[in-house]
């Protein structure tokens, strides 16, 4: 097996989270060793398989954790995975590990050549579409600017949906008014509210 490509930009990924190096550097031997390529997306290690992220692992403060985009796939016979955000999070799982725990490293590099498996045999969550819901704030001012309109109009479904959510999920309607002034430039420049995240 063919190890896959490493990423120098990983190390300083490490260098901010030093009492996770340890566990990081584990990961990272058994995800390069099935053929994974290393890349940094959304500010944190990723493992891709023909350029589709697979895997991907960070550090917390209580903890630092594994996780597998369509881990749902994954048969989980030594029932270590949970769901990473349980009620929103279809298809990801997460394998969390506590300070200074040993990584099974037979255990992570089985689970990964079936993440590997699953993805060349197709297998995908498909995300399920809920209808967008707009908050009053957000209306108002697109109703009032055509410009506004016409770019919000313009992004992705996924981005309208996080510009959606985050200036709807205040509770507050000074704070909803106040997210919106902060998305304003750069829903008109078309760019999504995580964007700076995904490089």
């Amino acid at each position: 097996m063919t190890a896959g490509k490493s990423d120098n930009r990983v190390g300083a990924y490490f260098d901010k989270h030093p009492q996770w190096r340890e566990q990081f550097l584990a990961f990272r031997e058994v995800l390069l060793a099935v053929g994974l390529d290393e890349d940094i997306k959304w500010g944190i290690p990723a493992y891709l398989c023909d350029g589709k992220n697979l895997i991907g692992y960070a550090g917390f403060k209580q903890h630092c954790a594994v996780w597998f985009h369509q881990g749902v796939f994954l048969k989980d016979e030594a029932v270590k995975l949970s769901n990473a955000q349980e009620g929103k999070t279809q298809a990801m799982r997460q394998w969390k590990f506590a300070p200074g725990e040993e990584i099974p490293r037979d255990l992570l590099h089985a689970y990964a050549l079936e993440a590997i498996e699953n993805h060349k045999a197709g297998k995908k969550v498909k995300p399920v579409s809920r209808e967008l819901k707009v908050s009053a704030e957000l209306e108002k001012a697109m109703q009032e600017d055509a410009a506004l309109r016409e770019a919000f109009d313009s992004l992705t479904p996924g981005k309208q949906k996080e510009y959606a959510e985050h200036i709807g999920s205040a509770k507050q309607e000074k704070t909803r008014l106040s997210r919106l002034e902060k998305a304003r430039p750069q829903i008109l420049a078309g760019i999504g509210l995580h964007d700076k995240y995904r490089k």
